[in-house]
């Protein structure tokens, strides 16, 4: 028997991102690495700063990579729901420019700790995490 495919959707403020079936997921919780294949148990959990692995249903070695800037995930009855701040796909990403987004907060993170600004050395690390995001799934394509 087949299995059923499953429902991806990637939703942001801007609207919806991502639509798709697929058969197989990869995605980090704050609890770690999940992979989740159709019929999964009902899930809510929080996500991390981390790329969205997704195997579509058209082509075994079709897969799509979306950079999630956390966020979280909710599995009900085959329909993957992810809610995020914000989301780009692999195709979308422009590498030179999240670069230079990289070298910001790796500045802003330098100035911040010799300061001992600790708010801003938190806001650093997030935003050099989502660069690094960016970069890691727009060098996929």
């Amino acid at each position: 028997m087949e299995k059923e495919p499953m429902t991806v959707q990637i939703v942001t403020p801007d609207g919806l991102k991502y639509d798709h079936h697929a058969n197989f997921i990869t995605v980090r919780t704050r609890s770690g690495e999940m992979g989740i294949l159709p019929n999964h148990a009902n899930t809510i959990a929080p996500l991390e700063v981390h790329e969205v692995k997704i195997r579509r249903i058209d082509d075994d070695s079709h897969v799509d990579w979306v950079a999630v800037n956390g966020g979280i995930i909710e599995i009900k009855n085959n329909l993957i729901t992810i809610v995020a701040d914000s989301a780009e796909r692999d195709r979308d990403i422009d590498v030179s420019r999240a670069e230079r987004a990289k070298l910001r907060a790796e500045r802003a993170l330098a100035e911040a700790e010799l300061r001992h600004q600790t708010d801003e050395v938190e806001r650093a690390k997030v935003a050099l995490q989502r660069a690094l995001n960016r970069i890691s799934v727009g060098e996929k394509e």
